[in-house]
């Protein structure tokens, strides 16, 4: 193999070195002391319509699992602070 050859792969593998740190970044980056309980969320959901089926911990985030106020199946990612809705698991 030559030099120009091994270049390109070479290149291509730096590339995606780079990218691994932008992927286990988390989804929400909050103080562990400034999330809100789960139970609020869960009757904020509830109150707007959604069925919440089971809450768990992701990225940082809080990942719902259930039906929203229309019965579509759900995994919405929620900001463990604000509670704003910030992605979903499709």
């Amino acid at each position: 193999m030559t030099e120009r050859s091994m270049r390109t792969p070479l290149i291509a593998l730096m590339l995606a070195g780079l990218a691994f740190p932008a992927l286990a970044a988390d989804r929400c980056d909050v103080v562990q002391a400034d999330w809100r309980p789960v139970e609020e969320l869960t009757a904020a959901l509830t109150a707007k319509g959604w069925t919440v089926s089971n809450v768990k911990t992701e990225d940082g985030c809080y990942e719902v699992y259930g039906h929203d106020q229309d019965g579509k199946r759900v995994e919405t990612f929620f900001d463990p602070a604000t509670f704003e809705a910030v992605g979903d698991d499709d």
